[in-house]
């Protein structure tokens, strides 16, 4: 008998709440976070647009190097150890952003708080849930998620609100604050952490050829570099997308409050089509998906360069939300699809690596073609063309991992 959603919420409650907490908990190092202080960092540094766009790419690309290393705990040590200690390291880091005094401990604070949130918190949570749950994998991955979508959500527009009453580098104490309470949670969630697949040596689901592929077999395989540009598009685009807000309003002639405005259609949408994946994935397969999920983002970038209002700009909003949802979820579940789960944490600390220097890569590129007269509306038209040699490449992917699986892939796993 197919389980019911009630049911799986009811029996995996704690651990799909751990991993809830650890990608809402990401929320204090992502991008759409760390932009609300922009202009109160530039100002209190003396620094230009293009000096703190630098020094931001610098930092960013630098914890994408150590995630490469990093990443790999997460196959040696229970999440919920490690995860204790990443939401320490990352409360530290927010807390080092009330005091910092000099251009250098800027930018090992911004590392910091890259590495712990986006990289390894977010990493944390999704190696858990494609470790922990097999047959459900995409319904885990898919609730676990819902935390960074409301933290997007939430996070900027409150801290933007309280600016107006408290100074922004008290703000971060408060975060700080915020992230020391949900050491005690996490660990009280993960007192009885999942089993039989608690530690990674235990086996899951296997991979293509019915295999436990390592990182460096990984590496070595087609698959994992046709998937490279299906795995740098949204991380480098979206992340310049919402990077470069302030020049994106005014190539449009839009107000800066209208295009913000438009954001939570974003999360909404992103949040809807995370959820209804998860269940596509879990009847399907994330490598059926591999040709089509990058499509709406081809159209929702040529929309939204298009677009001659923030009504237009809207439904390009909707399309790169639906777009953005089905990326995470794929993130979540191709890879152990196509390698399996005993080496997952060092493979995915491998695409973490990649994905986290495409947020570093985005905001510069289109930062210098702006610089040299190529405004944002129309650097989206080559975005679109790029998203469409990715989905080519990502559909090769799928079918070669189609191909290699067992016919037997089909058979019950945990749920």
């Amino acid at each position: 008998m197919k389980e019911s959603l009630p049911d799986f919420l009811r029996k995996n409650a704690a651990w799909l709440a751990a991993g809830f907490l650890l990608t809402f908990a990401s929320s204090f190092g992502q991008t759409f976070f760390i932009s609300v202080f922009a202009g109160e960092i530039r100002a209190a540094y003396a620094l230009s647009h293009a000096s703190w766009g630098t020094i931001y790419a610098l930092a960013t690309t630098a914890s994408a190097t150590v995630m490469i290393w990093a990443g790999t705990l997460t196959d040696r040590f229970r999440i919920r150890h490690i995860g204790v200690v990443i939401l320490a390291g990352l409360a530290l880091a927010a807390a080092a952003m009330s005091w910092i005094g000099g251009i250098w401990a800027l930018a090992f604070v911004i590392f910091l708080l890259r590495l712990f949130g986006q990289g390894l918190m977010s990493h944390c949570a999704m190696v858990a849930m494609a470790r922990w749950f097999v047959a459900r994998r995409g319904r885990a991955v898919s609730i676990a998620g819902l935390g960074v979508a409301l933290g997007e959500a939430l996070l900027p527009i409150s801290f933007v609100a309280l600016m107006g009453v408290m100074d922004w580098r008290l703000l971060w104490v408060l975060a700080a604050m915020g992230l020391s309470l949900m050491i005690p949670a996490l660990w009280l969630l993960l007192r009885r952490e999942r089993t039989p697949q608690s530690h990674a040596e235990v086996s899951g689901g296997a991979g293509m050829a019915s295999r436990m592929w390592t990182r460096s077999e990984t590496l070595r395989h087609p698959v994992f570099w046709l998937m490279m540009p299906a795995l740098l598009g949204p991380a480098a685009w979206n992340t310049a997308f919402f990077f470069q807000q302030v020049p994106l309003a005014e190539a449009k002639g839009w107000a800066h409050v209208s295009l913000v405005s438009l954001f939570p259609i974003f999360t909404a949408t992103s949040v809807t089509f995370l959820l209804l994946a998860g269940g596509v994935v879990d009847r399907i397969g994330s490598r059926r998906l591999a040709q089509v999920y990058l499509l709406p983002l081809v159209l929702g970038y040529i929309l939204f360069g298009l677009a001659p209002t923030p009504l237009w700009g809207a439904a390009g909003i909707v399309l790169l939300g639906m777009g953005t949802g089905l990326h995470a979820m794929m993130m979540g579940t191709f890879w152990a699809e196509a390698f399996g789960t005993r080496h997952l944490g060092a493979i995915r600390a491998m695409t973490a690596a990649f994905s986290v220097l495409g947020t570093a890569l985005g905001p510069v590129i289109t930062g210098a073609l702006i610089d040299l007269g190529v405004d944002f509306p129309t650097q989206t038209f080559g975005i679109a063309a790029y998203f469409v040699g990715a989905s080519v490449l990502a559909g090769l992917a799928g079918r070669k991992v189609g191909r290699a699986l067992a016919p037997a892939d089909t058979s019950p796993g945990l749920t």
